[in-house]
């Protein structure tokens, strides 16, 4: 998936967004979503490189936990027959639940 098609994909969440962090002063009271691109796996034989996948979360930040918001963003990924992996924990600092949808696209 580009970067493009991974925004639109988000953008059906219907919840503000940004790719990996809001600019300074520019973050929108939750719920909010971040997808960051940690990383990429590659396959490659014979010095070619064959495929590789983008390593990509989605992660859901909210004051209070709302398992509907989630239901909303898994109801996405499985619209996009994207498989996921999901965790989440609370982030005293910042006083937000965090959960992170971890997938390969």
């Amino acid at each position: 998936m580009t970067y493009e098609e991974i925004a639109a994909m988000v953008q059906e969440i219907g919840l503000p967004f940004a790719y990996h962090h809001f600019a300074e002063g520019e973050s929108p009271p939750p719920p909010f979503l971040l997808f960051p691109s940690p990383g990429e796996e590659t396959f490659s034989a014979d010095d070619v490189a064959y495929f590789s996948f983008k390593q990509l979360d989605v992660e859901l930040y909210t004051d209070r936990k709302q398992p509907e918001l989630e239901e909303r963003v898994e109801e996405v990924l499985t619209r996009h027959e994207i498989y996921y992996t999901k965790t989440e924990s609370y982030i005293e600092s910042e006083r937000l639940y965090e959960v992170i949808y971890e997938m390969e696209v």
